[in-house]
């Protein structure tokens, strides 16, 4: 299972994935993202239940940080596990999304 809840938080969607996000399920990934996505609301995406994520996994985080730039909304990662860490700053990623400690940092940062 990749995508284990979606709720509304002060008017952001905060999606909470787990367990490995890899080629086999990506796409699961992707569509919860883009179908939140057409709510034109901020998303937040919580990764810290995430053991394992490849580049299709990171391919769906950036189609899904394009579409939220492009309609003028946010895409912000929080509670980044370890191992989710690690593939984004081999990727250099952590420079190009926004990455909060949890959840209430994010909520606090942006009004």
């Amino acid at each position: 299972m990749s995508v284990s809840s979606v709720k509304e938080e002060q008017g952001k969607i905060v999606i909470a994935l787990e367990g490995d996000i890899d080629l086999e399920n990506a796409g699961e990934v992707r569509k919860a993202l883009l179908a939140n996505l057409k709510q034109k609301k901020d998303l937040l995406i919580d990764l810290s239940a995430v053991t394992y994520i490849d580049s299709s996994g990171i391919a769906s985080l950036v189609e899904g940080l394009q579409v939220a730039r492009k309609q003028k909304n946010e895409l912000s990662l929080v509670s980044v596990s370890i191992r989710a860490r690690r593939v984004l700053e081999l990727a250099r990623l952590d420079k190009v999304f926004t990455i909060h400690a949890d959840v209430a940092a994010a909520l606090a940062a942006r009004p």
